[in-house]
């Protein structure tokens, strides 16, 4: 039985109050138009990152992202909640369905062993998996008064941004998982081999890999600052809901600069309520 559009929005709401553990600070404060319309596009981000991430033998999981492909291709004729609230955003917003495609290409990526040759490579990565969503909730917030080639540049630089934060953090559980996103060349350059030791944290006596994440954080800091020029091109409420969702990954960033050794044994998270502060911040127009 097809759901109705208002049921297939309120799945996608729900799926992303119970997976989107930063992004639905930010997400709650748009207009319920926007927010039902935002949480389809993360609902669908999320299943295709799912796809990745779970336990699906590797062909089955190649299997389900080409499927995926070629729903984006019919989103009109499925009958499956999170691909109907997407075609009812895509038809009220100029959602850039494309960007859902250069994601899965992102997720292929981690399907294998990964390793980066250098930072030119890693920029091409962030942004098929996180400027990619970056742009999806630019179609959302609706910037106007510049030219949107820009505004959308912006927004990928943003999405970068956020996923340079993530690979600081997930140092560790990725090399678990048989993935180094950090530049090879770099990492040379630091001197810098990413091993855990015997009591499975990261290895680092002496002091390498800290110093190499405190350059790679003031780095991706740039990225922040390259992306956040987008903020003054949107509505105020878009405005404070682009602040939380970026702002919470940003003060992960700083966290993370300050003392790298915090990775080290630990998925580096922000409490409830601080992610509550940061959005609390984003409605009077502050970054963190």
């Amino acid at each position: 039985m097809t759901p109705t559009v208002a049921e297939a929005y309120a799945a996608c709401l729900e799926i992303t109050r119970t997976e989107a553990r930063n992004f639905y600070y930010g997400i709650r404060l748009l207009p319920p138009p926007k927010r039902n319309a935002l949480s389809a596009l993360y609902a669908l981000a999320r299943r295709i990152d799912d796809i990745g991430d779970g336990d699906l033998p590797l062909e089955e999981k190649r299997t389900a992202l080409a499927g995926v492909r070629k729903d984006l291709g019919r989103l009109g004729d499925l009958d499956e909640p999170v691909y109907v609230a997407v075609a009812d955003a895509a038809r009220r917003y100029p959602v850039p369905l494309g960007a859902f495609e250069e994601l899965v290409a992102g997720v292929e990526t981690d399907l294998a062993e990964v390793r980066i040759g250098d930072f030119d490579e890693l920029v091409v990565y962030c942004r098929r998996v996180a400027g990619s969503v970056g742009r999806l909730c630019l179609s959302i917030f609706g910037p106007t008064g510049s030219d949107l080639e820009t505004l959308a540049l912006y927004a990928d630089q943003l999405g970068i941004a956020l996923q340079q934060t993530n690979i600081l953090r997930d140092i560790r559980e990725d090399l678990t998982n048989d993935r180094i996103y950090l530049p090879a060349d770099e990492l040379e350059r630091f001197d810098v081999r990413i091993e855990l030791d015997e009591h499975g944290n990261l290895d680092d006596p002496q002091g390498h890999l800290a110093g190499y994440i405190r350059y790679a954080a003031g780095r991706a800091q740039d990225w922040y600052s390259l992306g956040w020029r987008l903020l003054p091109y949107l509505d105020w409420r878009s405005g404070a809901s682009c602040r939380a969702m970026s702002g919470i990954y940003h003060h992960l960033l700083r966290r993370i600069g300050a003392n790298p050794v915090l990775v080290y044994d630990q998925r580096l998270s922000l409490s409830a309520g601080e992610k509550a502060q940061v959005a609390l911040a984003s409605l009077a127009g502050a970054r963190s």
